[in-house]
């Protein structure tokens, strides 16, 4: 049976290591929790772009149908499928961030928590709820029961 009262290991600072170190390193996570919140952004403007570039492409259509041929061709030539910055569409915008930047902060913050933390995640939040949970107290445990 586990003792719930006592956070995992994998939460408990390492022997040795500075109430500094453990904010200096959970605020660089915290920098890449904020990154990722960006990278959702900019997936989802990836995915806005792609749907309004379709529905430009019904409005041609339909600029056709209602007998504005010259409109709708220039729907066609000037905006359906137009780069959203120099030789690029929002999927290589995508790409580009994913193999530098991101893949590149990811590798970084995870070097840092080996080098300093024992690899150890989120030490400044754990150290956070044990500073305001009710020891015993239902709902209030370190950690979830065997198995959950």
């Amino acid at each position: 049976m586990t003792d719930r009262q006592s956070p995992p290991t994998a939460h408990t600072r390492p022997e040795g290591v500075s109430d500094a170190t453990v904010d200096a390193t959970g605020k660089l996570s915290e920098a890449l929790e904020t990154v990722e919140r960006a990278r959702g952004h900019l997936y989802a403007f990836h995915q806005l772009m792609g749907h309004a570039d379709l529905l430009a492409g019904e409005a041609a259509d339909l600029l056709h149908e209602a007998g504005h041929e010259e409109i709708a061709e220039r729907l066609l030539d000037e905006i359906i499928g137009r780069n959203i910055a120099e030789g690029r569409w929002t999927f290589q915008l995508v790409e580009e961030f994913d193999d530098g930047y991101w893949a590149g902060f990811r590798e970084f913050e995870k070097r840092v928590r080996d080098e300093l933390v024992a690899g150890r995640r989120h030490l400044f939040e754990a150290e956070m709820k044990e500073a305001r949970r009710t020891p015993g107290r239902r709902r209030h445990e370190a950690r979830p029961a065997e198995g959950q």
